[in-house]
């Protein structure tokens, strides 16, 4: 997923209404995919992570499995979420 759902970089803020939808499709626990990242110091693509909230700009707060705690930036960075199974683990 494309943050802004565009598929280009919008620079601009997400209103109120959006920030609240990214907070319900995105809960704290929710498990992501790292697709793209517009940072030198960004974990590699398919990196997974786990959402630990959203914070008042839209940027999803994720913990990544190697260890990084880069934000996903609303408008540049791209996320998909993943399940597992009950068997699986990060």
């Amino acid at each position: 997923m494309n943050m802004n759902g565009k598929g280009d970089y919008d620079m601009s803020f997400p209103t109120k209404g959006q920030i609240e939808k990214i907070r319900k499709d995105y809960p704290v626990g929710t498990k992501v995919r790292l697709l793209e990242m517009s940072d030198d110091q960004a974990p590699p693509a398919g990196t997974i992570g786990e959402i630990y909230g959203v914070d008042d700009i839209g940027s999803l707060l994720v913990h990544w499995s190697n260890g990084s705690d880069l934000n996903v930036l609303y408008g540049i960075d791209r996320v998909e979420r993943v399940q597992f199974s009950s068997s699986s683990r990060l």
